[in-house]
């Protein structure tokens, strides 16, 4: 793919150098003798009752407990430590930045404005608008905060672990978690949610797995898009059409239990999300990305 050189998003978050933030006012030497100032102060103030003390202490760690809790959350640009760029943070901010123009274009022409996500990049966990995350669950998408979380580890471990390597394997993942905040502005993801909190566990699994091809669907589209754009290069396709497959539940279960549960499935098998991402690829519309009324998924 032809990435260098080109455009990145200013719309991310980079948390890998965030530091681990104390639980005491001013942690560290300084925060300790602080600390001392202010039990020294209450003693005066409380005629010496440990137990009173000890209550104002604790309601001081809560209320700065709930401060970070709000910086956190709030936009990164002025409250978080940047990394400086490397080549795999290079790369997600180009791709990021491609389907920002894409979804802008393909939302004008349907009469539609497109919010923009955020892209987060962390390490080992993060603290979500859906709480918190280990990377373990590999990258995903937060409908309560517009947000696209990756922890860029992931794609090594899609190359040694998945066995799918190439850089638009690691494209096709960003656009699948963008497609998700596509059905978000669709609404299609709050529909499927309402609907699976009143179903059988079967039948919610089912509404996931065509949730899940509808994302590799939007992919799909997006990559038609590259195509257009003559940024992609020989063999792009068949990368992401790899990553597709390696990511199947039939796959995932066959190498971890030796052995699939089709009516476990949330994701699709690796032939459906191998042919749903290349049908959004060929066809480059929205029309006809619904897998929700079609009984050939």
């Amino acid at each position: 793919m032809k990435w260098q050189g080109r455009r990145r998003s200013s719309r991310v978050e980079d948390r890998r150098g965030a530091r681990s933030k104390t639980t005491t006012i001013g942690g560290g030497v300084g925060g300790g003798i602080l600390i001392i100032l202010i039990v020294i102060i209450l003693t005066f103030c409380t005629g010496g009752d440990i137990g009173v003390i000890s209550d104002i202490l604790n309601d001081i760690q809560v209320t700065d407990l709930a401060r970070e809790s709000i910086i956190d959350n709030e936009s990164i640009s002025n409250e978080s430590i940047q990394v400086e760029d490397d080549e795999l943070s290079y790369f997600a901010k180009v791709i990021f930045a491609d389907t920002e123009d894409v979804w802008t274009e393909i939302f004008n022409a349907n009469g539609m404005e497109y919010i923009y996500p955020t892209l987060v990049l962390y390490a080992d966990y993060v603290r979500s608008g859906c709480g918190m995350a280990s990377s373990s669950i590999g990258p995903f998408y937060c409908p309560a905060d517009y947000r696209v979380y990756v922890d860029l580890n992931f794609f090594q471990e899609l190359e040694d672990e998945f066995d799918a390597p190439g850089d638009f394997a690691m494209a096709y993942v960003i656009a699948h978690e963008v497609g998700h905040h596509i059905q978000t502005l669709l609404g299609v993801m709050d529909d499927v949610r309402l609907v699976q909190s009143r179903v059988s566990e079967t039948e919610a699994n089912d509404l996931s797995v065509r949730l899940e091809l509808q994302a590799d669907y939007l992919a799909g589209v997006w990559a038609h898009y590259e195509n257009k754009y003559e940024y992609l290069e020989e063999g792009d396709i068949e990368e992401a059409l790899g990553a597709a497959a390696a990511v199947g539940d039939d796959r995932i279960q066959e190498e971890q239990m030796g052995y699939a549960v089709p009516d476990t499935f949330t994701h699709g098998t690796s032939e459906q999300r191998q042919r749903w991402f290349y049908k959004g690829f060929t066809s480059g519309t929205l029309e006809e990305g619904d897998t929700f009324n079609t009984n050939d998924l």
